[in-house]
């Protein structure tokens, strides 16, 4: 059976797009992340990134600030304010060059674009306000009362250059902080206003209205409001060459304003620019409807796959079949961006797993961590996760994951797929993964590659697969693993194992401890468990840490990751 179809009659098959969050929250404050990032540019290319998001590049409360705490829209690191010139990233000249470097090699940048709040006011102003209840917004729990706010934003680093709009109380619907009486609280901001929050339709209905998130929070029914930040879009279009934005904490600010901010982008940009929300909430209703409101142009984050992923590394023998039930990615692939993040935290063993099934399947538009990538810094660092292998799985996306798709979800705690290739990406591969012990499929790839031998691009799986006569395989992983299968001589199998790792400098090792792991997630046929756990980053010719563990035999260092 031959799945490729006619060549005649094939258009040219599109490549795979991956994207990689370029960042995670314990990159050091040293404001060289700009350039650690263009030092890496091709090195991500040859490994399937396609487009970078990078974080908020505006000037934060201060010089450690990740730019969540976002202070001036218009400072991208260039002016003397709260602390320095640069943001924690670096400054405006090194994330220009960044965004070059990007631009020169086929790599686009999405801007991380913060439009929820802002934070660390110039100074105080008071205004009239009403406490309501943090887990009922509509609920008001005091009569309205003077607070003194700090709410009134001047940017006297920047002056007038860019935007002349200062803000002032009548800007925010609300705060958290009356400086006062120095009461925590969340406050309606009142005054002349004629309503508090957003309409209840225009925000999520999360806590009776989730307008109130944190810091100050923006009013978009205000029109200085919505002319200042519409106004900022173009001027960034203007400052630096961008394919996309990452929107954060969508679901806590107006939707009317964020469609009429993507309509003036479309307008300016055309056709190719990559619009996504952070939209954190556990419930599928909620986005699609949202997705709905937003008219298409826009995708989102899978909250509930990361939750799945999450539920499944925590429980002994899940039922691996069940994995896409209740996602976006499932309902909406083409408005979903699986991914892994830090708010549902995934057990080591399972990111390999959980990677393949984001990198190697057909639906959904994948996003990589950069923690996973490079490694977490920060008082608990880890190494790269996958062992090191996250690389070669966005290569064999790049490279192989093509064509018709044939799932093997027959058993709980094994499942595999194959992709078929296309006429013109012909390789194909087949996926086999475990949660429990080894794991073995017989899977048909096709007729077409009968006598081909195949073996695991990974790695971790020894051995070697002879096609049979009817195009069929039997496949295995070792246990808690997985393992992606390949024509040993398939075009571009000499590009794995050769990711550059030094994004710090030197190039990194993996430590792991010899404490013993659980026996139950863990059994003794897993390649990465030795029963060991990453405890550390350790650099090539010196230890950046825990040397005396490391002497005293405590520590295994393990050798490069590639």
């Amino acid at each position: 059976m031959d799945k490729m179809g006619d060549p005649k009659e094939q258009e040219p098959t599109p490549e795979n797009m991956t994207m990689l969050q370029a960042f995670e929250w314990y990159v050091p404050d040293d404001q060289k992340h700009w350039k650690r990032l263009a030092s890496q540019v091709p090195h991500l290319k040859a490994t399937g990134v396609d487009n970078m998001w990078i974080p908020p590049g505006c000037k934060a409360s201060s010089p450690s600030g990740n730019g969540y705490d976002i202070y001036d829209l218009y400072d991208l690191g260039e002016f003397d304010q709260k602390g320095s010139k640069a943001t924690k990233w670096g400054s405006k000249a090194e994330l220009l060059e960044l965004v070059h470097r990007c631009n020169e090699t086929g790599i686009g940048v999405y801007w991380d674009a913060v439009l929820n709040h802002k934070a660390a006011a110039d100074h105080k102003e008071k205004c009239e306000a009403q406490e309501v209840d943090p887990e009922d917004r509509t609920k008001n729990i005091s009569d309205p009362y003077k607070i003194e706010a700090w709410v009134g934003f001047d940017f006297p680093g920047r002056g007038e250059q860019y935007s002349s709009q200062k803000y002032h109380w009548y800007h925010f619907s609300g705060t958290d902080y009356n400086a006062a009486n120095k009461k925590t609280a969340i406050y309606k901001i009142l005054g002349d206003k004629t309503k508090g929050w957003a309409d209840g339709d225009d925000v999520d209905q999360e806590k009776g209205n989730y307008d109130y998130l944190m810091f100050a929070d923006l009013d978009y029914s205000h029109p200085e409001v919505v002319k200042d930040v519409l106004n900022w879009g173009l001027w960034l279009n203007k400052q630096v060459k961008l394919k996309g934005m990452r929107f954060d904490a969508v679901k806590h600010f107006s939707e009317d304003f964020l469609r009429q901010f993507i309509t003036k982008m479309d307008e300016i940009h055309g056709d190719g620019w990559f619009f996504v929300g952070e939209f954190w909430k556990d419930s599928l209703d909620d986005m699609t409807r949202y997705l709905d409101q937003m008219g298409k142009k826009f995708s989102l984050f899978d909250a509930p796959l990361v939750n799945r992923f999450s539920q499944l590394s925590k429980t002994e023998n899940a039922d691996l079949r069940t994995v896409f039930d209740d996602t976006l990615v499932k309902i909406a692939p083409i408005n979903a961006v699986p991914y892994q993040a830090l708010e549902a935290p995934i057990e080591g063993f399972f990111k390999p797993l959980a990677y393949a099934l984001i990198l190697l399947r057909f639906d959904g538009y994948p996003c990589l961590f950069y923690g996973d990538l490079y490694g977490i810094k920060g008082e608990h660092p880890f190494p790269p996760s996958c062992g090191g292998k996250l690389p070669d799985l966005a290569l064999a996306r790049k490279l192989y994951s093509y064509g018709v798709q044939q799932d093997y979800f027959d058993y709980p705690t094994c499942i595999g797929w194959v992709r078929y290739g296309t006429w013109d990406r012909r390789w194909g591969c087949a996926v086999v993964m475990s949660n429990a012990g080894p794991g073995e499929k017989r899977m048909h790839v096709g007729e077409i590659h009968a006598g081909e031998v195949w073996t695991d691009v990974l790695g971790w799986e020894q051995g070697e697969v002879t096609i049979e006569k009817d195009g069929y395989g039997t496949f295995m992983c070792p246990g808690t693993s997985v393992a992606v299968w390949v024509n040993k001589f398939a075009e571009g199998r000499d590009r794995f194992g050769k990711f550059n790792y030094s994004s710090y400098g030197a190039g990194l090792l993996l430590a792991v401890s010899k404490r013993p792991r659980s026996e139950s997630l863990y059994p003794s046929s897993s390649p990465h468990a030795s029963h060991y756990t990453p405890i550390d980053l350790i650099r090539c010719g010196k230890v950046a840490r825990d040397e005396n563990r490391i002497e005293s035999g405590d520590v295994d260092v393990l050798g490069p990751p590639a």
